[in-house]
């Protein structure tokens, strides 16, 4: 089971939510999502446990609970999704102005006329 952890306090490790939802049950893995620049912690962190009666109760358990000082929200992840575009330019259309949106027809995006 995919949990979610929310308003975490930047302080708080994948250690500590670890030691927090071994209580409950089994944890396999444990992320804390970080800024890719600076590092430091987005304030939130994925668990993953491997039964969903466990998982259960650690969401249960935990939600609305204090850790490092601040009341953090758990609760079940979302599927992830897929984020990658299926289109080219703006409004669906290509890039080359194939496209039938604000941007589509002329196909003249990028090209140069003199």
């Amino acid at each position: 089971m995919n949990i979610y952890a929310g308003n975490l306090s930047y302080e708080v490790t994948e250690e500590d939510l670890k030691n927090a939802f071994s209580a409950f049950g089994e944890v396999t893995t444990v992320k804390v999502i970080k800024d890719e620049y600076s590092g430091r912690s987005k304030g939130f962190g994925f668990i993953e446990m491997t039964n969903k009666t466990e998982g259960d109760a650690a969401i249960n358990g935990l939600n609305n609970t204090e850790l490092k000082g601040r009341a953090i929200k758990v609760n079940e992840a979302n599927p992830k999704r897929d984020t990658r575009s299926s289109g080219g330019g703006r409004d669906g259309g290509s890039r080359d102005g194939g496209g039938r949106g604000r941007q589509g027809g002329g196909g003249s995006f990028g090209k140069r006329r003199y």
